[in-house]
């Protein structure tokens, strides 16, 4: 190292998988401080209405594209490749891959999370429950029945896809999210891969006990799937096993976290009744309570928030999930050609005082919390010959807003306590106006770290606390962060979030299915 980086500290790399790109960060252990990184967009394919399709294999050649090309950066700061100790993974969660543990191919594209091919499947399975009920296996796994959990595609891919039938005859299959796609290739593939996940993506699957933080016989058995095909179930900070080869061969993988208990993990969220939300392809709220599996009574999710060592307590969240965020100023761009880039929406936005009464519910993939509606689709309500892009373009920013609002409304509801501040993380919180909107609806302060990359960070954390290098009780907010703070009255909220709530009734029970 140069004479300028000895005081930098030891170094931990976090690969970030996301839905739409593939980044490797390095941070110091020592202050935090992002020190470089590389970033790859992804291919998204949607053979059909409703399916969204990534290539397992693709995924896995952007992971050491962005290992190579962040590696090549951190040696032009004259950083040496030794300073680094571990890496940390971080993932798109309930993404679903299946691939032959013989050949290491895939044998279906990736089922991202969004997807919602599997809506008959959800049917199906509902109706073998008492009274028709999709909250049936939530005390044992914290999930309603929904096409969002990876338990359904693994059950789809099992009726539909005949590849995936032989392999589960032969005991060729292993199933897993797209950590322990990763995690088997990066430790060898075929030559020795580790199967493994951690607590935060088994959480995510329907398959795995809150209680016992293990696959269980009867969630496996209502869903027909085969244990076998299972990874091993650990905690998300320690060593599973070396990197196999590349620039940095020979490195321990260390730390394994759901993207959004990363976020939870490095917006240092470590007390019980905080909470963040990330905006992303979608949003996600997230609400730390603590030792306890809180069950919701109001649409929210329970889940792992994190467990940082074998032997460290398991700590457990509430969660709201909104399917579409950031995806629907994606569809402005690709689908109505709004904008070029995506960013441009805010100055779109912004040449308009307000939505002009044009209201947009972008339920693509249905409605997840607080609804869990399968059969609602998207709507632009109160359109008129004044409405313009601009407009359109400002509601689609206000949705995200609102739909936030619903989610942190039901979790106040469920803790009993009522969230004083939210913190914020993820690409669309550059958005200024997006921003202040939020702490308009919410009516409490919304807090913006200075450097958004906190999902990597959590990722890096938990792989430098399993190396001995990270103290996650040591305060390292060096960044400084924004406060956008609420500037309009109650009234004026309460009329626009009405309006909201009857275009979210207009969106519903949208498509009839068969449900025979």
């Amino acid at each position: 190292m140069s004479a300028k980086n000895t005081d930098i500290g030891p170094l931990i790399g976090a690969v970030d998988q996301g839905t739409s790109s593939t980044r490797f960060l390095v941070f110091s252990s020592k202050t935090s401080e992002l020190i470089c990184f590389h970033q790859t967009e992804l291919t998204q394919t949607f053979p059909k209405e409703g399916w969204v399709e990534e290539d397992p294999l693709e995924i896995l050649e952007t992971v050491y594209t962005c290992i190579e090309e962040t590696m090549k950066k951190l040696a032009a700061k004259n950083i040496d490749a030794s300073c680094m100790k571990a890496i940390g993974i971080t993932n798109q969660r309930e993404t679903t891959v299946v691939w032959d543990k013989t050949t290491g191919k895939p044998l279906h594209p990736a089922i991202v999370w969004l997807d919602n091919r599997t809506a008959s499947t959800v049917d199906k399975l509902i109706n073998k429950t008492p009274n028709k009920n999709k909250e049936f296996l939530k005390p044992k796994c914290g999930l309603p029945l929904s096409t969002y959990f990876s338990a359904v595609k693994v059950r789809w891919l099992m009726d539909n896809i005949p590849p995936v039938q032989d392999a589960v005859k032969n005991g060729s299959c292993l199933f897993g999210t797209i950590d322990s796609w990763l995690l088997w290739n990066m430790t060898g593939g075929v030559s020795g891969g580790v199967h493994l996940t951690d607590v935060t993506n088994a959480s995510r699957t329907m398959l795995m006990n809150l209680k016992t933080l293990q696959w269980d016989e009867d969630l496996c058995k209502f869903f027909d799937i085969p244990m076998p095909i299972l990874p091993e179930i650990h905690s998300s900070a320690e060593v599973y096993g070396n990197l196999s080869k590349g620039v940095l061969k020979g490195l321990p993988i260390a730390g394994i976290l759901g993207d959004q208990q990363a976020a939870l993990v490095g917006q240092n969220c470590f007390k019980k009744g905080m909470a963040k939300n990330t905006y992303g392809t979608g949003c996600f709220l997230l609400y730390n309570t603590g030792e306890e599996a809180v069950q919701s009574a109001h649409g929210m999710l329970t889940t792992v928030a994190y467990k940082l060592g074998p032997k460290e307590p398991t700590v457990f969240a509430l969660e709201g999930s909104v399917a579409i965020t950031g995806a629907a100023v994606r569809w402005l761009r690709d689908n109505l050609g709004f904008i070029k880039e995506a960013h441009e929406i805010e100055e779109l936005a912004k040449s308009v005082d307000d939505c002009g009464g044009v209201y947009f519910v972008p339920a693509f993939s249905g409605l997840y919390a607080p609804y869990w509606q399968t059969d609602a689709r998207g709507v632009i309500c109160g359109l008129t010959q004044y409405s313009t892009k601009a407009h359109i373009a400002r509601a689609t920013l206000e949705s995200v807003s609102f739909q936030t609002k619903e989610l942190l409304d039901a979790m106040n509801k469920d803790s009993g306590i009522p969230l004083r501040q939210l913190q914020v993380d993820g690409g669309m919180t550059a958005n200024n106006l997006l921003m202040q909107d939020q702490a308009d609806l919410l009516g409490i302060p919304v807090v913006r770290p200075t450097m958004l990359e906190t999902t990597a960070l959590g990722a890096a954390v938990a792989a430098g606390k399993a190396v001995g290098v990270w103290d996650i009780n040591q305060e390292k907010d060096v960044n400084g962060k924004t406060t956008f703070t609420p500037a309009i009255d109650e009234k004026v909220r309460e009329t626009r979030f009405k309006k909201w709530l009857k275009a979210v009734q207009r969106s519903m029970q949208w498509e009839e299915r068969d449900n025979e």
